[in-house]
């Protein structure tokens, strides 16, 4: 099979690349390849097994900063495009790209790829060869999960890099790891096939709905692919396909001639089910009946809430983070929680915007969303264990990001996608920090510490850092989407934007509590008096973390200008007219302002 690659290069919005094989996938399948060759090793040299596999992770992550390189900033939409006949039989196709959001938390991943290996050098002492193998396979499938165009390959990857997950948990994990594994499977499963439910019917009455109002579907294809020439052929080829399967099947049922090939496949192109979702007639009225998308909607949420997870569906995470090791916990709260998220913004919204924006659904959303914020907070202040505090303040922070979503402005999406970025390398760092003390002393209780900062002076600066980015301190990381994230809720409900702001105010509470007792005062444990600081491994995973959320704290500009083209795409689906009124009243503002100047006494 040949596979043809488009992309944008950075030179120009009509400048194409055409090869063999594209970028993406290569960044996408090299951790594969790292994975097969690393199960051909000797299980017995564990050194090389290491050395290998962080080297090989470490390629991973240079071989993905072309992507960002090559990023031409003047073109929306999907770049580094690629497309291959998959499964002709239901229409499903290899299809990958990437936009701002996307390449964003691909770059999270293949930066935390190396990080996570050199974490686990010393913390994994069992079967290292299938455990490393484990962890390359699981980068891969994480990857394509954010770089799938074509909605039946996102699922595919969505589900099976579950099952690497589950076996880091059930082999490698605590004494309850295999309760633990199995709670985080069945839930993730359970989900995830009300979501498949879903994405037939869509997928059926996508094809429906294209035959019926063909121009209507391409002229909300415009909204999303703007001056992307590329992006705009991938989009209207998935609608013509759609729209060729919908006149089939009303012809065989009677109801309608054939106008060009007939084909008995729709089309899954995630950006093509965009269109047909968010499409209007002459009226402002969706093509999707409101009822319709409502259960469409809420089979996509219930998987995608459970992967972030949302209060209530949240109770394996505590589990899974707690009996996972280090690298499982840094993996899940870094990554595999902003595919929840991630879901929403790319799938929920643009494909089911009336039934997001419903008044009902937006309320029941937000109220959960502030559940997560209050109960997160609370019982993470209650907790004794350091991984649970961290594990619960994750839902908390998540459900932040989830009520900044439903804000359903630019403001709001912007900075949810920050918070995604900025929990992703702050939770990973301080699961990692607590992965080095329980190597020193095999404890994660909270009162089995005191006093640490006298023994570990620099590891005390790095956690107080990584805290102080947790609770949103200025200059560093937390702070910006945060902000960001709880002006957009300010602007689409003050009352929901109150009950934001508890977050913060909690997570300063149990946070700065945590740091307190584990590192201040006197040392009341003996065997705290002498342990060891970093050494030159941890310097090395730890300085990057440390160096990222600084440098974005301080200037987060490219983050916000590669976030811009993704957020306000997804604000015009949804608010087709939200820029314009928001124009009118700045020129209204504008207008009034000289008026009221010129009314000032003198």
């Amino acid at each position: 099979m040949i596979l043809s690659n488009v992309f944008l290069a950075s030179s120009g919005p009509a400048e194409l690349y055409v090869g063999p094989i594209g970028i993406l996938s290569l960044v996408t399948w090299l951790p594969l390849v790292g994975g097969v060759i690393v199960f051909f090793l000797d299980k017995r040299r564990t050194d090389l097994i290491k050395q290998f596999t962080t080297l090989w992770m470490t390629l991973c992550f240079l071989a993905s900063l072309p992507l960002v390189l090559m990023w031409n900033y003047d073109v929306r939409g999907l770049q580094f495009m690629e497309t291959a006949a998959w499964i002709p039989a239901i229409g499903a196709k290899y299809q990958m790209g990437v936009d701002g959001l996307a390449l964003t938390l691909v770059m999270l991943t293949t930066f935390l790829g190396p990080i996570v290996a050199l974490c686990s050098w010393s913390y994994i002492e069992k079967r290292e060869k299938e455990y490393y193998a484990l962890l390359l396979i699981m980068q891969s499938f994480m990857i394509g999960v954010f770089a799938a165009a074509d909605l039946f390959l996102f699922y595919v990857f969505f589900e099976v890099m579950l099952v690497p997950m589950y076996l880091l948990i059930g082999i490698w994990g605590g004494e309850r790891r295999l309760y633990s594994a199995i709670k985080f499977f069945i839930y993730t499963l359970v989900g995830s096939l009300l979501m498949l439910v879903a994405v037939f019917k869509f997928y059926f009455t996508a094809a429906e709905t294209a035959a019926r109002y063909p121009n209507e579907v391409r002229a909300a294809a415009e909204v999303i692919v703007g001056n992307n020439a590329p992006m705009r052929g991938m989009v209207l080829e998935g609608i013509e396909t759609a729209r060729r399967a919908g006149v089939y099947r009303a012809a065989l049922a009677g109801g309608g001639t054939y106008d060009a090939e007939p084909t008995a496949y729709g089309t899954f192109n995630i950006y093509a089910l965009q269109a047909i979702g968010s499409a209007r007639d002459g009226q402002g009225n969706p093509l999707v009946p409101l009822s319709l998308q409502l259960w469409l909607f809420a089979g996509f949420a219930l998987a995608l809430a459970i992967k972030v997870p949302m209060v209530p569906f949240h109770t394996w995470l505590p589990d899974a983070h707690v009996e996972a090791p280090t690298a499982g916990s840094a993996i899940l709260a870094g990554i595999l929680l902003k595919i929840g998220t991630y879901g929403f913004v790319r799938f929920n919204f643009p494909m089911f915007p009336d039934a997001a924006m419903d008044a009902r659904v937006a309320s029941v959303m937000a109220t959960l969303a502030i559940l997560g914020i209050v109960y997160g907070s609370l019982v993470a202040l209650a907790q004794k264990d350091m991984k649970k505090t961290i594990a619960y303040s994750s839902v908390a922070h998540m459900g932040t990001t989830m009520l900044s979503l439903f804000a359903f402005n630019p403001n709001g999406i912007n900075g949810a996608a920050l918070q995604m970025l900025s929990h992703g390398v702050t939770s990973a760092a301080l699961f990692i920090m607590i992965g080095i003390l329980y190597e020193r002393r095999h404890t994660r209780q909270i009162a089995d510490y005191g006093g640490i900062v006298s023994s570990m002076p620099a590891f005390s600066v790095m956690f107080m850092i990584a805290t102080l980015a947790s609770v949103g301190l200025p200059l560093l990381n937390g702070f910006v989407g945060e902000f960001i994230g709880l002006r957009g809720v300010f602007e689409a409900n003050i009352t929901w934007a109150f009950w934001g702001t508890t977050g913060i105010i909690l997570g300063a509470a149990y946070m700065l509590w945590l740091y307190e007792r584990v590192f201040l005062g006197p040392v009341k444990n003996p065997k705290n008096a002498d342990l060891p600081d970093l050494n030159a491994r941890e310097w090395a995973y730890l300085t990057p973390l440390v160096a990222a959320m600084i440098i974005f704290g301080v200037y987060p500009k490219p983050l916000v200008t590669l976030l811009n083209g993704t957020t306000e795409v997804v604000v015009r689906q949804m608010r087709p007219n939200y820029f314009a009124q928001r124009d009118a009243a700045r020129i209204e503002k504008a207008a009034v302002s000289p008026t009221r100047a010129s009314e000032t006494p003198q």
